[in-house]
């Protein structure tokens, strides 16, 4: 059975000590399009936190819901427990629907930044992702793999933006 309550306990943990802020160097992109945006995002890499430790497979869906909004659906699998858990939210824009800079909740009226500040945007195959402080960081890509050259990428502004790379984790997805 799916540990929903452990995923959204921890998740609302997270949420209310967030704020819906942009870490320092952190730039949404401009240009972003929503309906461009949505659909399933494969996570590559991350740093790793206490709602989502151990879990691989890991996927974001993205889809419009009828109020405008966003609905998050993110799944893993976990292998300790041998079983997928998952955990809905929704998500709004902060400010310009044209930036990427929205805010996710997993539990009622509390929200955390999600920030796309890299974004591959003829595309949009992959996309870096932070949240409202450096401890929070991801590599999504719209395949379960990606080319050393977008890897690099991602580590390299994550680095430069003060992100402890050291720390980020390669997401199993096989």
């Amino acid at each position: 059975m799916i540990n929903f309550k452990r995923v959204l306990f921890l998740s609302s943990l997270l949420l209310l000590c967030s704020c819906v802020g942009i870490p320092k160097g952190v730039k949404p992109v401009s240009n972003f399009e929503l309906s461009r945006y949505l659909g399933t995002w494969y996570e590559i890499a991350r740093l790793d936190h206490s709602f989502e430790r151990g879990l691989s497979k890991v996927t974001a869906q993205y889809s419009l819901k009828e109020d405008g909004g966003v609905k998050v659906v993110n799944r893993g699998y976990s292998y300790d427990d041998e079983e997928w858990q998952e955990a809905e939210g929704k998500a709004a824009f902060v400010g310009q629907s044209d930036q990427g800079y929205l805010k996710v909740s997993f539990f009622g009226p509390f929200y955390g930044s999600y920030i796309v500040f890299e974004l591959e945007h003829e595309n949009y195959q992959y996309a870096f992702v932070s949240g409202p402080n450096l401890d929070y960081l991801w590599l999504l890509s719209r395949t379960s793999k990606v080319s050393p050259k977008v890897l690099d990428k991602f580590m390299a502004m994550s680095k430069s933006i003060g992100f402890d790379t050291d720390e980020i984790i390669l997401v199993e997805q096989d």
